[in-house]
């Protein structure tokens, strides 16, 4: 292979190791190679960034991060784990697999997993931790239900994969559901098996009807933000992006008004937090850009096409492959940047191995959701190391048994495409002839 290929791999990830910023690693590495390996003025560069940039996609990104602030903020989180908890907490294991219908309730909303962890994993686990459940499993369960915050639409890896694909984002956002609820209901059976003859955990009476009328009533409003979302986008209503800006609105009038939880003042320190969590996305989209636009110049997606079509026959061996690539991308890189990058090498591969890219979207949303309970850099393993003070090993081996359920999920819906692509399907959707012409 040309030393044209190897350096870009060589310096990104010499610059991850000594500890580089994501976003500095990628600007550097293709800044470097374009002076070092073409004779295109580097300004190239600077209008790479500011088109990447100027993607009204990114919009979506930045309102659903506002909406998740605001809800953690506020009380819609409380209210939405009070009625997760009305639902399951007199079955055994009850109170985890409340976490986890809360993590699946709140990733309708805010489509990302570290908010997910960040909001629910603080109080959940020491929650649960005091109700007699195992260190090890309320550290596990939390940590990994946080998966569903991107897994469950809307997710930023599918605006990201819609915004470089060309693929419809409401079918992307479609494809999430299944394994959202699939997952859902494994870790929540798992649980139940785990505390069906643990006498030891503390158990809820069966609430009467009233009980749980009064606190459908009480969480109604925080019930129904993922209907307003959904409703208004696949009625054509309103498109994904205005979904997003409308449930900003419709959460801050929830907290402000209804709640009563949220103070005027607050909104400031709400909208700033979300900027700086927004610009900081912004600059690894960026980076990203950059880093694509020289594998691009290059031919290298092209090459390595050609490399894998040349040695794999098999969609089937490809698709495998791809997950254990992914899988180990995951451990090393953050869903946004993996999206950004992997995401164009891999598009000209699918169309020479016929699998539709919306099903791949799934496919790589769910692994790199993975990723973020895997070392070394799994953001997850460190939020819930932090909450519960334990070190990133102890973290790693609770979290195992919840892994092992969402990759044998992950496994399941590679080789069942037709279950992803059933409800784009039913609804509509043209997924036959989607173009693969988008890139970074």
């Amino acid at each position: 292979m040309e030393w044209t290929y190897i350096a870009p791999l060589l310096l990104l990830l010499g610059m991850m190791v000594a500890y580089v910023p994501v976003f500095m690693s990628l600007f550097f590495t293709a800044v470097i190679c374009m002076l070092m390996f073409t004779s295109l003025p580097i300004m190239l560069l600077v209008q790479t960034v500011f088109r990447g940039l100027d993607n009204f996609s990114l919009v979506v990104v930045l309102f659903f991060i506002l909406c998740g602030n605001i809800m953690t903020a506020g009380t819609i989180v409380e209210k939405l784990i009070k009625f997760a908890n009305i639902l399951v907490s007199w079955l055994p294991g009850g109170l985890g697999m409340a976490g986890i219908i809360a993590c699946a309730m709140f990733g309708a909303i805010s489509g990302s997993t570290v908010a997910t962890v960040v909001a629910l994993g603080g109080f959940m686990i020491p929650a649960l931790m005091q109700q007699g459940y195992p260190e090890n499993y309320s550290i596990g369960v939390m940590t990994t239900a946080g998966n569903l915050g991107v897994i469950i639409p809307p997710s930023i890896g599918m605006i990201l994969f819609s915004m470089i694909s060309n693929c419809s984002l409401e079918a992307l956002f479609l494809t999430g559901f299944l394994p959202g609820i699939l997952i859902t209901l494994a870790m929540c059976v798992y649980t139940y098996f785990v505390f069906v003859k643990n006498p030891s955990v503390a158990r809820m009476p069966v609430p009467s009807f009233s009980t749980l009328w009064k606190t459908f009533k009480e969480c109604f409003w925080a019930l129904m933000l993922p209907v307003v979302i959904f409703a208004g986008i696949y009625t054509g209503t309103y498109t994904a992006n205005e979904a997003a800006v409308i449930a900003c609105v419709y959460a801050f009038i929830v907290e402000i008004f209804i709640h009563k939880s949220m103070k005027f003042q607050q909104m400031k320190q709400v909208v700033v937090s979300s900027a700086v969590t927004s610009a900081t996305l912004l600059i690894i989209v960026a980076g990203a850009t950059c880093f694509g636009r020289y594998l691009t110049i290059e031919s290298i997606p092209a090459k390595i096409t050609e490399a894998v079509t040349g040695n794999i026959h098999s969609p089937m061996v490809f698709l495998f492959a791809i997950n254990i690539i992914l899988l180990a991308v995951g451990m090393l890189m953050d869903i946004i940047s993996a999206t950004l990058i992997i995401g164009p090498v891999c598009l000209p591969l699918l169309m020479a191995f016929n699998i539709n890219p919306i099903h791949f979207g799934l496919i790589m949303t769910v692994n790199l959701a993975i990723g973020y309970c895997t070392p070394p850099v799994g953001v997850s393993l460190y939020i819930s190391g932090a909450v519960a003070k334990r070190d990133i090993v102890y973290v790693t081996k609770a979290v195992m048994p919840f892994l092992a359920i969402q990759i044998a999920i992950l496994f399941l819906l590679t080789y069942w495409p037709d279950a992803v692509l059933w409800l784009p399907k039913i609804l509509g959707y043209d997924i036959s002839g989607v173009s693969l012409g988008g890139g970074t």
